[in-house]
């Protein structure tokens, strides 16, 4: 099966697409090509919508099996529309780009370090997760930075070993450093995957894809 695709010929697919475990959020203007490659690769529910109007779906959502959270902005059909497949908490205040400052699976949810506390406290409530505040090799928004599901976590190659231990002690999954789209460290910006599968940017080398398949447990 084919691993790489474009949306709308641009390789960040991560940045207009969620997949939550055995959902996938993708904007309503996706072609018949990207529906199939995500569907197929990942086995999932597709969700097509936008959220605050907006196609960066990746960057406006995160969560969980359990729940999704998205920007505040959402409008009531957006959130009426995820609500048939999750519980949904919206984020009403300035840090609101859920999908940028929130990495999570179903055991841990790594937020923003700038993140107010009751902000964090409430996304690891409604989420079910312990939640860390952390920077990946200097960047901030973690959602972007790293990828993680129940059986891996892929990072910014900068994260340090402190920081990957950090997240080993929390994720209960092996952790490891990769890059997406020919050396992007963003890996976030272009990678969808579950538990069943992974679709990347169609710029990603073959070397990439073999440590996408490393860290998520993918090699026969």
């Amino acid at each position: 099966m084919e691993r790489t695709i474009t949306f709308a010929g641009d390789p960040n697919i991560g940045v207009f697409a969620r997949v939550l475990g055995d959902i996938a959020i993708i904007p309503p203007e996706s072609t018949e090509e990207f529906k199939t490659a995500v569907r197929d690769a990942l086995d999932v529910t597709l969700v097509e919508t936008t959220i605050q109007g907006s196609t960066i779906i990746g960057s406006l959502a995160a969560g969980n099996s359990r729940g999704v959270v998205v920007s505040g902005l959402a409008t009531e059909e957006e959130v009426g529309l995820l609500a048939e497949h999750r519980e949904v908490l919206l984020l009403n205040e300035s840090m609101n780009a859920a999908g940028n400052v929130i990495m999570a699976n179903d055991t841990f949810a790594a937020v923003h370090e700038d993140m107010p506390a009751d902000l964090s406290k409430a996304i690891g409530q409604f989420l079910g997760v312990k939640v860390i505040s952390i920077n990946l090799g200097g960047v901030k928004t973690v959602g972007m930075a790293g990828v993680a599901t129940n059986k891996g976590v892929i990072v910014h190659p900068r994260a340090t070993e402190r920081q990957i231990a950090l997240l080993e002690e929390v994720a209960q999954v092996p952790v490891g450093t990769g890059s997406i789209n020919m050396g992007g460290g963003l890996v976030g910006t272009g990678l969808l995957v579950n538990e069943r599968g992974y679709l990347a940017g169609n710029a990603t080398s073959g070397f990439e894809l073999g440590r996408i398949e490393d860290v998520f447990g993918f090699l026969e």
